[in-house]
């Protein structure tokens, strides 16, 4: 498990501004993956591999001195977090995709927005305690979540197999965010995606070939698909959620990927026709309410930390005085300014090193 990463700097406009882009982005995915006639697995290599060819060449010319850095030292552990990230990333694709396959899509998404829960369990592991408004707050916004999708869990043993499948895609989601959100507290995000999208592209590409899935042939709708998922969901999406991870703790970033669901329930009905379910909106405002909580109890974590680190400054203390119970002039020490410093050579008078006095 990844150490406890250092305090975060105070969450600034520009952040704010790159998670609402995030979640914009990431709701574009469903109704694209449903949208394109290629398998999963296919559609999360290219978008990896795609992304990878759009950072690479500017991570490249931008950052060698940071690549460089993580070949030596104790940048080698940094590089290490950012490899184990793009493998937990490959996973979740890996297993999250096909348990819909094999279970009910509502299912699979039920399962899947766990991944809060676990990010809470991760933060405990790194010793790191949430408060108990923060998990009011997961609570009501991944019970919201899966009342939204509306998910009907099957008792076969395909269905079993699905479900377990998402929880694990779960999983592998909260590790992915957990062991970025340490890499990133010393890597830029330029660097940190540029690695993580390489080596989950070519974990997924290993599981493709392997498996036999069909890369390539499929009609230009597709392709269109697929590099609107590169542009919207990977680079302004996954990138800028990984951006914020400087400043926003991953449990945070967690609950905020549920957001999600709701903007591509509103996507899917405006560009295929899928109106959403009256029964879903008590679950979508569950989800709301449960974010909210999460954000506050994160608002109020960071004032606590900023008044921690900023107290209020004592008083000044006189320049000089009696020494108690001596009588003796007491000034403030040269080097520090405290009070209470006795010079002897100031006060021993006028024959005795003192300061002399004229007539």
């Amino acid at each position: 498990m990844p150490a406890v990463p250092p305090p975060r700097t105070p969450i600034d406009p520009l952040t704010v501004g790159a998670v609402v882009i995030a979640i914009t982005a990431v709701s574009s995915s469903a109704p694209l993956i449903a949208f394109a006639a290629a398998p999963a697995l296919a559609i999360a290599f290219w978008r990896n591999f795609l992304a990878l060819g759009v950072l690479g060449p500017v991570a490249l010319l931008r950052r060698r001195a940071e690549f460089r850095a993580l070949t030596r030292g104790a940048g080698r552990r940094d590089a290490g977090y950012c490899v184990l990230a793009g493998l937990a990333l490959a996973v979740h694709f890996a297993t999250w995709m096909p348990s819909a396959q094999l279970t009910s899509v509502a299912a699979a998404t039920a399962l899947v927005v766990t991944q809060p829960v676990w990010q809470g369990l991760i933060a405990l592991a790194q010793g790191r305690r949430l408060s108990p408004l923060a998990w009011v707050g997961i609570g009501l916004a991944v019970v919201g979540a899966i009342w939204a999708v509306g998910a009907d869990f099957g008792v076969s043993g395909r269905a079993v197999a699905g479900d377990l499948l998402a929880v694990a895609g779960g999983m592998a989601a909260a590790v992915y965010t957990a062991l970025g959100e340490r890499a990133r507290s010393t890597i830029s995000t330029v660097g940190y995606t540029t690695i993580c999208y390489a080596v989950c592209a070519a974990a997924l590409l290993l599981v493709c070939l392997v498996g036999g899935v069909r890369l390539g042939g499929y009609d230009a709708a597709t392709w269109l698909a697929v590099l609107g998922l590169v542009v919207g969901a990977q680079l302004l999406g996954h990138s800028m959620f990984n951006y914020a991870l400087r400043r926003i703790s991953a449990t945070t970033i967690s609950v905020l990927f549920l957001l999600e669901a709701p903007g591509a329930a509103l996507l899917a009905w405006a560009w295929l026709g899928q109106v959403p379910r009256t029964a879903a909106l008590p679950g979508l405002a569950l989800l709301l309410a449960g974010v909210a909580v999460v954000l506050h109890g994160e608002a109020r974590a960071a004032r606590r930390v900023g008044a921690a680190a900023d107290p209020e400054p004592l008083p000044a203390p006189p320049e000089a005085g009696p020494l108690p119970g001596t009588g003796a002039p007491r000034y403030a020490d040269p080097e520090t300014g405290a009070p209470g410093y006795s010079d002897p050579v100031r006060d021993a008078g006028p024959g005795l090193g003192g300061p002399q006095r004229n007539g």
